[in-house]
């Protein structure tokens, strides 16, 4: 806890920029980010990913963002710098075979994973400052349809996928060498379709937002999946779309159809707490992606009609009032949002 605080406190003091992925060209927004909120838009990329963006993720230094997208090469990734974006990376020797919907870079940023449409749901690849390596060898066992949500743990030992058919998560042991055998499912899988996956900064628990209940969240070890954690008392009102733990590991936050469209909640090793309420100002409809800043004092929500993205401090007693909306709105639908 102490070390999640102290990085905080190291990139609390450090130039911030948060992103958007959307369903309208240029496909993604970026903006610099402050205490103040959004600041101007930076220029678009001057070659824009392929189609509709889905999910969006800066590397662990800042110096790359990719996005997923829905049509071919499906994943396209950029320098990236205090200027905005750099000149697009080539693309991949072997694409993703489809629609591509999450992309997560591992902790060491020596790695970047895409969860798509079509089998084997999810391609992995090394990351240098030279852009893509060659493709890692699939998993032994693929998940069994169509990958949405995407994450690492924080060690970078493990890499978790969720996914439209039961068991509707599957996990990894990862290495340097890619995917090792698959773990073993959970006991009390989610009950439905997963759209979002993310584990905790400390690496000891894992969270699912799909159906209902909405979120699903499991203890972690090097073992897998421990035995689900109770429900929350109050659940989201709607099919989750987003799921993500604070820099300090002491709420989560689900972002989902039907108002309000983002819910939170207090962290613990005994899972959820009770509900925070919502914010005063809520997003305007469907929550896709969530995400808090770096240093834990705000909260981002994309979601499906303008603004398209919305934004709010965040504190140990939830949600404070929202920040003004950017002066230039993303171009559409907002559906991935990332901070660095």
């Amino acid at each position: 806890m102490l070390s999640q605080r102290l990085k905080a406190a190291k990139v609390a003091s450090a130039q911030q920029f948060i992103a958007v992925a959307h369903n309208g060209s240029p496909y993604v927004s970026a903006y610099p980010w402050s205490s103040s909120g959004f600041g101007t838009k930076f220029a678009d990329p001057i070659t824009t990913p392929g189609g509709i963006g889905r999910d969006v993720a800066f590397s662990p230094t800042g110096a790359a963002v990719a996005v997923s997208h829905t049509t071919s090469p499906f994943i396209s990734a950029y320098p990236w710098s205090v200027s905005g974006f750099g000149t697009k990376f080539a693309n991949p020797t072997t694409l993703p075979t489809g629609d591509s919907r999450g992309v997560s870079f591992s902790p060491a940023g020596d790695a970047i994973a895409v969860a798509h449409l079509v089998s084997p749901f999810i391609t992995a690849y090394p990351w240098s400052g030279s852009g893509f390596g060659t493709k890692f060898a699939n998993p032994a066992t693929t998940p069994t349809a169509t990958g949405y949500g995407i994450a690492f743990s924080p060690a970078g030992n493990a890499i978790a996928v969720a996914s439209e058919a039961f068991p509707f998560i599957s996990a990894y042991p990862w290495s340097g060498s890619g995917f090792g055998t698959k773990f073993a499912d959970p006991a009390t899988p989610p009950s439905n379709i997963g759209f979002a996956v993310a584990f905790n900064p400390a690496g000891n628990a894992i969270a699912v937002a799909g159906a209902s209940p909405f979120v699903s969240a499991y203890p972690w070890s090097g073992s897998g999946f421990g035995t689900r954690f109770a429900n929350p008392a109050t659940a989201p009102t709607g099919i989750g779309r987003g799921v993500a733990f604070s820099p300090a590991g002491d709420a989560i936050a689900v972002s989902h159809e039907t108002a309000p469209y983002i819910s939170a909640y207090p962290w613990s090793g005994s899972g959820f707490g009770t509900k925070f309420a919502n914010p005063a100002t809520t997003p305007t409809n469907t929550g896709s992606g969530v995400a808090f800043s770096p240093a834990g004092d705000a909260i981002a929500v994309a979601h499906t009609t303008s603004p398209f993205v919305s934004a709010y401090p965040w504190s140990g007693s939830g949600f404070g009032t929202k920040f003004a909306d950017p002066i230039t709105t993303p171009g559409g639908t907002g559906i991935g949002i990332a901070f660095i």
